[in-house]
């Protein structure tokens, strides 16, 4: 049993039901402390958003995206206006009361709020990932080589370095790039102009290496899987999923948690699709320790994974189920021909749903309407950087070690 952890009766066992990156942190985090957990998740093909997003632990996104500035620099960011936000006219049932609330959310007194806490979160998220990649024997897959954040006009350059210089970046610093770093980018996209680097930010270097990693480790430590929808009943004070022997249960489902958080009694959770596009194609021409590349003026992100190089972009608020609008990825192939990038086709396209709360502060806690149910949902774009420290947190509540701030808790709504 490895240090710190807690015995529990034969009989105890608790069901995570959710299996991207908060989920598996949460069940390796238990099984850390001698619990038996039972990990439940509908699919296996590794669609979930933990497996196709940038792979940037962004440290430095400390303002919450619900506030006075996204929503006076809205309209001009819209798909139809050549910006990275979409919003389906199709969708607005969807979409629309979600905008209201974050609105409601984006005012001065909840602003700071939601950015304390998230600070807070955001600075023990590299320490988490460090102690995470140890226990899994993979630190290889982490790097902590930062970011860079590049611009294609003196004008965007000025506005950026502007926006940068000013906002609160918690424990990520701002640098210039080096004369190296700007000639490595100029090789790659000969319109850049310029360019700045951050440090105490991070990268996964291959986000399927660290899935294979964590299904490795949670074997090793005898957590139990089942590939199966996860039904939940109410019976009295206790939640029971159907078919599965369980005294606790979290639930950590991305976008499917507010379903089961309804059938929990929690009706009102104000949960959205918060979707993303990627391109991946042959990386031959990219360099292999470059980290991340923000094209600020387009509003995506590359990351080289092994032999891949990915390019993801785009906001799209709707729902889950809604079939991806191929117009996103012609867009993403547009950028690629326009900046000149030397990514090799044909490329492999792929669209997945951030589940995003409109405060963009995630869900984390002890449910007050059923005793023995947890959650842990709703990390938008944070949700592979703040992975290993939701399990840390949600093990040591359950546990009796530690509360969760109360931020974070889904009453809040």
């Amino acid at each position: 049993m490895n240090k710190g952890a807690k015995r529990t009766m034969p009989d105890d066992r608790i069901a995570v039901v959710g299996a991207g990156i908060v989920g598996r942190s949460i069940a390796l985090a238990l099984a850390a402390r001698g619990q038996r957990v039972v990990l439940i998740d509908a699919a296996d093909d590794r669609a979930a958003p933990s497996w196709g997003n940038a792979g940037h632990i962004a440290t430095e996104q400390v303002a919450p995206i619900a506030s006075w500035a996204t929503i006076r620099s809205m309209p001009k960011r819209l798909f139809w206006r050549g910006g990275p936000v979409g919003l389906p006219i199709a969708q607005i049932a969807t979409w629309l009361p979600f905008a209201a609330r974050l609105v409601a959310a984006s005012g001065p007194k909840r602003f700071a709020a939601g950015q304390a806490a998230l600070a807070a979160m955001l600075a023990q998220a590299m320490p988490a990932w460090e102690r995470l990649a140890h226990a899994i024997g993979r630190r290889d897959l982490l790097r902590e080589d930062g970011h860079l954040i590049a611009w294609e006009s003196a004008a965007s350059a000025a506005a950026g370095r502007a926006h940068w210089g000013t906002a609160d970046t918690g424990t990520a610093r701002l640098g210039e790039a080096s004369a190296d770093d700007l000639a490595r980018l100029r090789a790659l996209s000969p319109g850049v102009v310029d360019a700045v680097r951050f440090t105490g930010t991070g990268q996964i270097a291959d986000l399927t290496a660290l899935a294979d990693a964590l299904d490795a480790a949670l074997a090793a430590a005898g957590v139990e899987r089942l590939h199966r929808h996860a039904t939940l009943e109410r019976h009295g004070r206790r939640i029971v999923v159907e078919g599965v022997a369980a005294t606790r249960v979290v639930i950590a489902a991305g976008v499917g948690s507010a379903a089961l958080m309804a059938a929990a009694g929690h009706a009102a959770v104000p949960l959205i699709a918060e979707r993303g596009y990627h391109l991946r194609g042959d990386a031959d021409g990219w360099p292999a320790d470059l980290p991340p590349v923000v094209f600020e003026d387009r509003s995506i992100i590359v990351t080289r994974y092994a032999d891949q190089v990915q390019v993801a972009g785009f906001v799209e608020f709707g729902r889950a189920d809604a079939p991806p609008d191929p117009r996103k990825s012609e867009r993403l192939c547009a950028h690629v021909t326009a900046l000149r990038l030397p990514i090799a086709g044909p490329f492999r396209r792929w669209m997945g749903a951030r589940p995003t709360l409109p405060d963009y502060l995630p869900a984390i806690g002890r449910s007050t309407r059923a005793d023995n149910l947890y959650y842990a949902f709703g990390h938008q774009h944070l949700g592979l950087t703040l992975g290993p420290i939701t399990g840390e947190w949600v093990a040591a509540l359950m546990l009796g070690d530690a509360p969760v701030p109360a931020a974070f808790d889904v009453e809040r709504f």
